[in-house]
């Protein structure tokens, strides 16, 4: 309960701020990337404060913070959304619709021009690969679950190859990022924080998606596979 209160509390005090620093980068900033830097301190705030979580990441030497990338996680909580940020990267989130909708939260997802997906929706799933395709070329990464949905038993699912298409297409790096440890903490169903836990992100190194996207896919998955079994 207290958990969830200080993100609703906080996020009463930190949109405002979010909103004050889309206002005045905006006109010069078209990727929106400060008020994004900023947002990863706000998601970061969650982890960094709550002692119950010891986050560890390995293989951001594997990053150019200059470069365009395709990063794919897999997906087992929604802390794994506040582990990302902590990377402190430039990238657009794809997302489901739904959280959009959140006040706070939500809204500034939509000033990072962040992209919304409705499941289901084929018009949704094109629009959406539509904005993709529109980002990648003005140079921004995205950050993308290939499982589509949250893993409940933590094994890792198939991968949808939505992510893998837009790297064939834009011929833009794939980053796998392996993450554990974050179903333990909070899993899929309910919202009850459990007790003291280690969450590791693994970034492995970016490849080439080459021509193939079933390659692609496939390579991507196995590496993540190789760290989280």
């Amino acid at each position: 309960m207290v958990f969830w209160a200080f993100v609703v509390l906080s996020s009463a005090v930190l949109f405002p701020v979010a909103l004050i620093i889309w206002a005045v980068t905006a006109p010069f900033d078209r990727r929106r990337r400060a008020l994004h830097l900023f947002t990863c301190f706000w998601a970061s705030l969650y982890t960094w404060l709550n002692p119950a979580w010891r986050v560890t990441i390995h293989g951001r030497e594997h990053l150019d913070r200059d470069a365009t990338y395709v990063y794919v996680a897999n997906h087992l909580s929604l802390l794994d959304i506040l582990v990302l940020f902590r990377l402190f990267v430039d990238f657009k989130w794809v997302s489901k619709a739904e959280i959009f909708k959140v006040p706070g939260v939500g809204w500034n997802m939509t000033l990072n021009r962040y992209i919304p997906l409705q499941r289901g929706n084929r018009d949704s799933v094109v629009k959406m690969m539509a904005q993709c395709e529109q980002a990648l070329a003005q140079g921004s990464s995205l950050m993308m679950f290939p499982e589509g949905t949250r893993s409940a038993t933590g094994e890792l699912k198939a991968f949808k190859t939505g992510a893998f298409e837009l790297a064939v297409a834009a011929q833009v790096p794939i980053v796998p990022i392996a993450i554990e440890g974050t179903n333990d903490a909070l899993p899929k169903h309910g919202f009850v924080l459990r007790g003291r836990h280690r969450i590791t992100v693994t970034v492995l190194p970016p490849f080439q998606p080459g021509d193939s996207v079933e390659a692609a896919t496939a390579q991507a998955r196995e590496r993540i596979a190789g760290v989280v079994g």
